[in-house]
């Protein structure tokens, strides 16, 4: 094969005799075209076939070209056509799942309000001017039209680039030429911002660019269902990151000793000003030595006391004294395991201005101040839009896309299990009032930062507020957030109607067909399928309102909508001319990356509840965004600190609900595929400053793609997805499960109680919801009680104080037997006319009086330290009575029935 490199100026390149001299000019010799230029500017030699056909010559040579870029040779910037491509995928619904082909929907209209917000799914825009083109007109990175005449014609790109090559550069509106016929001096003479990179001129058409897309996405499902897509490469994309912001790769690709896995020297980490960013706190000695002595009076007096008991029974009413005492000394064992594990408390203090110093300060190596934080991605995941209000988790929502954190490392991922067109159009009117709600909150330092509780503060909210337009703003963030929660309330009779409406015009199209194909037959009554539509007017590939096959909650295919699209890695404030209801000069107006999924599920198909949505999640993030899964700053900080154990992986933060304070028992999965990355030495020792500055791949729709495969029902089929790898399956506790798993394979973890709540709920003031919740608490204990995550058989890797926690959470349900009985103990005294105890003596008196007060006193010491009120806790004393003698009983039966099944 001959290799020959040319400099031409031409696409088509030219093979001519010896060149004449100029002054003769003769005629010019036929060409022969060796190939063909694509759009995106790569050169692809034509094959011999072609060559043949066009040249009629059995000679032939096989020519490789390069094409040095030239004035009139400029291929497109791959970087370019990967914004292209992010702005597409930003305005699709991706679709798809088991025996069917992927599609990617385009959406103009995603919410019947407007949306203006450049990185919105469907934001408003212009469209072309020229008659029969719907394409968008072009536009900068904040949105605004592009002009690229004097007279205001709107027009896109394909058309533009069409009016300056074929119509000779002039105007379709004023038949005038154009001034400027570069793109770029376009944007510039419209004093706008560079603009976003839009397709070439001979880019495909809207609908050949869906084909496509179908067609491609095509094969990239089939390689994922083959085997043959390389994950590790795919995880590894990148020499120097794991991902986007985790860890370094290791030199040479080795997994090795941590000398050959060790990513820099460690004198180099050593000699750092490296100052902590965590500190353990310790419990003054004044609060925790009288709850420890307390609690160890009550261990005597209790010792006492049943060795009391045993020592003089009831003669006259053996079976009484025998129940009564079996449950007295159950329940002294329950409340032995309760107590163990706060013997010894400690409490851990995070400094965040260390970590932006050592993450977000100006050096030689990041001049800029970059951000060098990890990316995290952060799941909230919801099911029935009944029971868990929308405007809730629009608000949970909107909190974590105004969390104060790098905004291009934050990703929001939705999960909607029942896969509601309502949960859908919520977030999409989320992400609209986001636009003026988080420039709001970086502009004055808004705490908390969940809409509902600002606005419901009973504080001064001018307290501490220097910048004078602070009242005006607030104002008018208020009136917008009122008509917000207009609008997500009035989303379920809006999407009701607009459905009717659509459905009585397919039963009208129907109807007038069926009369034109039988002319003078007699016309019967049509039945069409009622079906959800949404605001563009095309059928909700989800749950319908009216169960129909393929669009019920357990049976619909999986989608993906990106909502807001990855911010860029530049901070983009606002400006003077911004159109806006508040002034955001100097504030950065990016939203974090929010992506709404609702996996697969089919007939057939276990979808494993809350776990399976949850694993969905960590693949589908794991492909587009590739972040550890994580929730505050100060969590942050505790995994990134040198703290004194180098094996801490996990951090474990209270959530609150209302104001009633409890340990969190859902811990994060941070297992994936192959070696765990905490074992790292990198991650381990510690990493170079600038590790991380690297800016986050752009999506592409082969991504989405990928990540519509992974969410396929089909997907988890002879894996070890709920087995070993993210949340376990075969409990309802799965949160529980996944922890004890992780613990028992020796992942350590913190516990950290932050100033500000890390996580804040509302748990189910309605009695028959609450009990229904305790009982599935209750169940999923007993299930892990009668399996193999039993403490009692965990490994040794687990410490005894953490054994003694987990074995009291499997085993608390089993208390409301003995509190049953021991509740008609005074019942069946009044129907014998015996007691407990034979006389009621000063000894037996003098033991429940010790107990009684010990007990009382440890809960006023408890009380002070969690911030509760004293009616809360007697609250929580009378519903743990309630749940113990109904919701936890019922839950033991049904353990010991599904037990007695299996066995």
């Amino acid at each position: 094969m001959a290799s020959r490199s040319f400099k031409a100026s031409r696409s088509n390149l030219s093979s001519n005799s010896d060149m004449p001299d100029s002054n003769n000019k003769p005629p010019i010799p036929p060409t022969v075209t060796f190939g063909r230029r694509t759009s995106s500017g790569r050169y692809i030699s034509y094959s011999r076939d072609d060559l043949d056909s066009e040249l009629g010559s059995g000679d032939y040579m096989n020519y490789t070209v390069h094409i040095p870029p030239t004035p009139d040779n400029q291929p497109m910037d791959p970087s370019v056509s990967q914004k292209v491509e992010e702005q597409y995928v930003s305005n699709s619904l991706f679709t798809g799942g088991f025996n069917s082909v992927t599609r990617a929907h385009l959406m103009d209209k995603v919410i019947e309000s407007e949306t203006n917000h450049p990185q919105m799914a469907g934001a408003k825009g212009s469209s072309c001017a020229i008659p029969g083109c719907d394409a968008k007109v072009m536009s900068d990175e904040r949105g605004e039209d592009i002009l690229p005449c004097e007279c205001d014609f709107k027009i896109c790109r394909d058309c533009y680039a069409d009016a300056v090559k074929a119509g000779g550069g002039i105007c379709p509106g004023c038949k005038e030429l154009y001034k400027i016929t570069d793109l770029d001096e376009v944007a510039a003479d419209n004093n706008a911002r560079p603009p976003l990179p839009l397709p070439l001129p001979k880019v495909l058409s809207k609908n050949e660019r869906r084909l496509s897309l179908m067609k491609s996405t095509k094969s990239v499902l089939m390689r994922s269902q083959t085997g043959d897509f390389d994950h590790n490469r795919w995880l590894f994309e990148t020499k120097g990151t794991y991902g986007y912001g985790n860890a370094i790769w290791p030199k040479e690709g080795g997994f090795g000793n941590d000398k050959e896995d060790e990513v820099v020297d460690r004198t180099e980490l050593l000699n750092k000003p490296w100052r902590p960013l965590t500190r353990k706190l310790k419990i003054p000695a004044a609060v925790l030595s009288p709850y420890r002595l307390l609690i160890f009076v009550r261990m005597v007096v209790l010792a006492l006391f049943l060795a009391w008991r045993i020592n003089h029974p009831n003669t006259d009413a053996m079976w009484l004294w025998g129940m009564s005492i079996v449950c007295e000394i159950w329940f002294a064992f329950s409340w032995l395991l309760d107590q163990l594990p706060k013997f010894c408390p400690i409490n851990r203090s995070t400094d965040l201005n260390v970590l932006k110093e050592k993450f977000e300060t100006p050096s030689p190596n990041n001049p800029t101040g970059k951000s060098d934080l990890p990316g995290i991605d952060i799941f909230v995941s919801t099911a029935d839009p009944d029971k868990e209000p929308p405007l809730v988790t629009a608000n949970t929502i909107l909190s974590i896309l105004a969390t104060d954190y790098p905004v291009e490392k934050l990703a929001c991922y939705v999960s909607d299990d029942g896969g509601a067109l309502l949960t859908f159009e919520a977030m999409a009117e989320a992400a609209s009032f986001a636009n003026i709600w988080v420039p709001f909150c970086r502009k004055h330092a808004i705490e908390p930062r969940n809409p509902e509780s600002y606005f419901s503060l009973k504080r001064d909210p001018y307290k501490n507020k220097v910048l004078p337009d602070f009242v005006k703003d607030r104002r008018r963030v208020k009136r917008e957030y009122d008509e917000f929660k207009v609008r997500i309330n009035g989303l379920p009779e809006s999407i009701r109607r607009r459905s009717d409406a659509y459905h009585a015009r397919e039963e009208i199209k129907a109807m007038k067909l069926q009369r034109e194909n039988r002319e003078d037959e007699p016309v019967e009554g049509v039945k069409i399928p009622k079906a959800t539509w949404m605001a563009d007017g095309t059928h909700w590939p989800g749950t319908w309102l009216t169960a129909s096959p393929e669009h019920s909650k357990g049976d619909h295919a999986g989608i993906i909508q990106v909502m807001l699209k990855p911010p860029s890695d530049e901070p983009l404030h606002g400006a003077d001319d911004d159109a806006r209801l508040i002034d955001l000069t100097d504030v950065d107006i990016r939203l974090p990356m929010l992506v709404y999924v609702s996996r697969e599920k089919r007939p057939g198909y276990d979808h494993n509840k809350k776990a399976g949505a949850m694993n969905a999640l960590v693949r589908a993030s794991a492909i587009m965004s590739n972040g550890p899964k994580n929730t505050s700053e100060e969590n942050r900080s505790l995994r990134m600190g040198d703290s004194d154990d180098e094996e801490m992986n996990l951090s474990l933060l209270p959530k609150r609900f209302g104001n009633s304070t409890f340990l969190i028992d859902s811990i994060p999965v941070a297992e994936f595929q192959g070696r765990p990355l905490a074992d790292h030495p990198a991650v381990k020792n510690g990493r170079p400053p600038g590790a991380l500055t690297i800016p986050r791949e752009l999506l592409d729709a082969s991504t989405v793609a990928e990540a519509i495969s992974v969410i396929s029902c089909w997907y988890e089929d002879k894996t070890e997805w709920g087995e070993r790898v993210g949340w376990i399956y075969g409990s309802v506790t799965e949160d529980v499960v996944t922890g004890y798993r992780m613990h028992n394979r020796g992942w350590k973890s913190v516990y950290c109680v932050t100033k500000r709540d890390a996580f804040r709920g509302s748990a189910p003031i309605n009695l028959t919801d609450r009990l229904h919740q305790v009982l599935r608490w209750a169940t999923g204990s007993v299930e892990i009680f009668f399996s193999r995550n039993n403490a009692l058989l965990a490994s040794s890797r687990m410490k005894f104080l953490q054994r003694i926690a987990y074995l009291n959470v499997g085993i608390y349900p089993f208390t409301s037997i003995f509190l049953i009985v021991y509740c008609f103990l005074p019942a069946l005294s009044l129907f014998s006319g015996q007691f407990i105890v034979q006389n009621l003596n000063v000894s037996f008196l003098t033991y429940l009086l010790a107990i009684t007060l010990t007990l009382c006193m440890l809960a006023i010491l408890e009380i002070k330290w969690s911030g509760i009120e004293l009616e809360e806790w007697w609250r929580n004393e009378q519903f743990w009575l309630i749940g113990g003698t109904s919701a936890h009983l019922a839950a033991v039966l049904q353990g010991l029935l599904k037990n007695t099944e299996h066995a």
